[in-house]
């Protein structure tokens, strides 16, 4: 099952994780009435700015009228520019192979009761903690995960990292590597990670499968599965996301290749805002 499973898999998102959409740099100007132009600056002097947006509109807009300017991604797909999905650093939960640039972050939410901040304290290194919020509970789930960068390329990311987790006196997590080929717009990840409890680690690893293929521009789906070792059936997820330029929501199911009994999905539920 899980080998069939996998090479499905492999077809399915292979075709994809290649594609050769341009990410491009634009700005996106938010004036003080709350309006948002995205495009590109022309010409700008001290008392104006000459800006054309992405629909070919051009225009002069008063410095006084700006409350914002920033860079946005965006890439190049059917001779039009499109959002740039900005959660690219994970799946549904799973870390990707890229990393979170230096003075980025996030704050995200797990199925509502896991809360976590991650922040990109240089272009290779991030580092992301949380606490569950169990209401009533006398005690609560600490995680930390630090995440490293070893290699970033345009269409390939490879980086490293550990989940660890304790409550009282006891611990356990995984160390993993993750790879990540493709771009935003089409990706396939693979990870190995090796669980621990208590510094006792496993001896084989789990796998775990991504896949992510943007639908607009503001829309994706993704994939993500873990293949336990040894016969124990797959974990298997599918989802959507919905993104803007700082929000990302995602919604999903989850299964494993051996329910059989009722309803054999779990839903999934995250929010991610970026800063």
């Amino acid at each position: 099952m899980k080998t069939s499973f996998l090479f499905a898999f492999i077809i399915l998102f292979g075709s994809v994780c290649f594609a050769q959409e341009d990410m491009l740099r634009v700005k996106q100007i938010t004036l003080k009435d709350g309006s948002e132009l995205v495009g590109r600056i022309i010409d700008e002097n001290y008392t104006e700015i000459s800006f054309i947006t992405n629909s070919g509109v051009e225009m002069k807009i008063k410095r006084e009228l700006i409350q914002e300017i920033k860079d946005i991604e965006m890439e190049e797909h059917g001779g039009k520019l499109r959002r740039v999905d900005p959660n690219q650093t994970r799946l549904l939960f799973s870390p990707t192979g890229r990393p979170l640039k230096q003075g980025k972050g996030y704050f995200s939410v797990y199925e509502i009761f896991f809360p976590m901040v991650s922040f990109g304290l240089t272009d290779f290194l991030a580092m992301s903690g949380g606490m569950s919020l169990f209401p009533g509970a006398d005690e609560q789930l600490i995680y930390l995960a630090p995440k490293v960068n070893l290699l970033n390329q345009e269409n390939f990311a490879l980086s490293g990292g550990v989940l660890y987790m304790t409550i009282t006196d006891e611990s356990a997590g995984i160390a993993y590597g993750v790879a990540t080929f493709g771009k935003s717009s089409g990706a396939f990840t693979l990870g190995l990670g090796w669980g621990f409890v208590e510094g006792d680690f496993s001896s084989k690893p789990m796998i775990v499968l991504g896949g992510e293929v943007q639908l607009s521009g503001s829309t994706k789906l993704i994939t993500e599965n873990w293949l336990p070792p040894g016969d124990n059936g797959a974990i298997i997820s599918f989802g959507i996301r919905f993104f803007g330029s700082n929000l990302a929501a995602d919604f999903g199911l989850i299964t494993s290749t051996e329910a059989s009994d009722g309803f054999p999905f779990l839903p999934w539920l995250g929010f991610a805002y970026n800063f």
